[in-house]
């Protein structure tokens, strides 16, 4: 049993979808559960017919949902050749449920409009590409993961209840590589107990193959990118970046952790629990060695490891009283950040001030002042950039914060962090 991810890149064009139908071709033997996430950019699309919904511009959010129709009808008639297909009524019936969902009034919470309408896109793109690999032979078995997930209610967050879970892939999803050797399964998305739709964080994807890989007691998870393995750097943003060919389980969380894109920061410890190990395998040529992420790994032949989060703030709290911000305040404050669910991603604090660093969400930002304005005096910084370097070089550090204003660094023995301002 082999476990594999595809992600929206290798879903973007029919050219790359038939891609994947070749890749899995060239494991006719083994038994596959395929974890597929939306087409493209459809989840950015979608985000917007949530925002917009949620503003109660109600129509420019179905007009933006009739674009994402129109796509995806366009790519499965490419694949189908035939408007007969029971396929077509399928995905007629998911924009239905999103229509639906449009008509109403946002009274409850934005989280929970975004994954009532941001889920559609996983169901979208795996009905299509499993209706397209049983015509070309690939016979296989479609299945609504929100009937195997079950989850709280955290929405757009969401944690994933393991005991009721596991039942169910143990009696819904085991039995069926009886019938098929391939199971398609979307990520990102599950349930609550109230048929509620949610999602697991953004890029989730990877986490729910990793779920179902650690379920299924699978030999490996693959995760296909359109990159030839896990790089150092995000190649978008850095030039000159190296491959690395082998790293370790704390490694890759550390890298996720401080903010780098390559794996959902979820994913690893399911597999770490059973030493499944991961691969990051490039789509456009399978024959690429790519990464093998595991227990067991050399750190001394890596490179220094570069992660960049933009679009950052720096908040700071003074006491208006002047009281040393001692182990009691710090824990109100955490508290506080906990309730309103947003992520510190730098800290630090000296007698009557704490500062962090988070992402910019005015939204959350403007709760957090709220909550915390009688007590202290707060100020932000916004439209800076946190620089993580792993195996630092100092030569590499200046040259990374070239042009910049440093307005905070910690550093350790391993790690530097510094927060920029151009």
């Amino acid at each position: 049993m082999k476990v594999f991810k595809f992600g929206g890149a290798s879903l973007e064009s029919v050219e790359r979808i038939k891609q994947v139908a070749q890749i899995v071709q060239s494991f006719p033997d083994d038994k596959l559960l395929i974890v597929i996430s939306a087409m493209g950019k459809t989840t950015n699309e979608l985000e917007k017919v949530a925002q917009n919904f949620y503003m109660r511009k109600r129509e420019i959010a179905a007009q933006l949902l009739y674009n994402v129709e129109q796509q995806h009808i366009q790519v499965a008639e490419s694949l189908l050749g035939n408007r007969e297909h029971p396929l077509f009524q399928q995905l007629q019936q998911f924009f239905t449920e999103a229509e639906w969902t449009l008509g109403e009034k946002p009274l409850r919470a934005y989280d929970y409009y975004y994954d009532q309408l941001v889920s559609m896109g996983e169901l979208l793109s795996t009905a299509i590409v499993s209706a397209f690999f049983n015509t070309i032979g690939l016979s296989n078995t479609w299945v609504d993961v929100r009937d195997v997930f079950r989850t709280d209610d955290n929405f757009r967050d969401a944690n994933i209840d393991w005991a009721f879970t596991q039942k169910q892939v143990t009696e819904k999803v085991v039995p069926l590589f009886n019938q098929t050797n391939i199971v398609i399964a979307q990520g990102f998305i599950g349930s609550t107990d109230q048929n509620e739709s949610v999602t697991l964080g953004r890029e989730g994807s990877d986490y729910s193959a990793a779920v179902f890989a650690n379920m299924l007691d699978a030999e490996s998870q693959t995760i296909w990118k359109d990159v030839e393995g896990l790089k150092n750097a995000d190649p978008k943003l850095f030039p000159n970046t190296v491959n690395i060919p082998e790293i370790s389980y704390g490694e890759v969380i550390e890298m996720a952790y401080y903010g780098a894109q390559v794996i959902h920061p979820k994913t690893i410890k399911p597999l770490q629990n059973k030493q499944i190990p991961l691969l990051v395998k490039c789509f456009l040529d399978k024959n690429l060695p790519g990464t093998v992420i595991r227990e067991q790994a050399d750190v001394r032949q890596l490179p220094p490891i570069i992660v960049l989060k933009r679009n950052q703030v720096l908040l700071t709290l003074t006491s208006k009283d002047y009281a040393f911000i001692t182990e009691d305040k710090i824990s109100d404050i955490y508290e506080t950040f906990h309730r309103l669910k947003v992520k510190i991603n730098l800290m630090q604090n000296g007698a009557i001030t704490f500062s962090c660093c988070i992402d910019h969400n005015p939204e959350k930002i403007e709760l957090l002042i709220k909550a915390l304005h009688n007590d202290f005096k707060i100020s932000y910084n916004e439209a800076l950039e946190l620089l993580t370097v792993r195996y630092y070089q100092d030569g590499l550090l200046e040259d990374l914060s070239n042009h910049h204003t440093v307005l905070l660094e910690q550093r350790s023995k391993v790690t530097v962090q510094r927060l920029l301002k151009k």
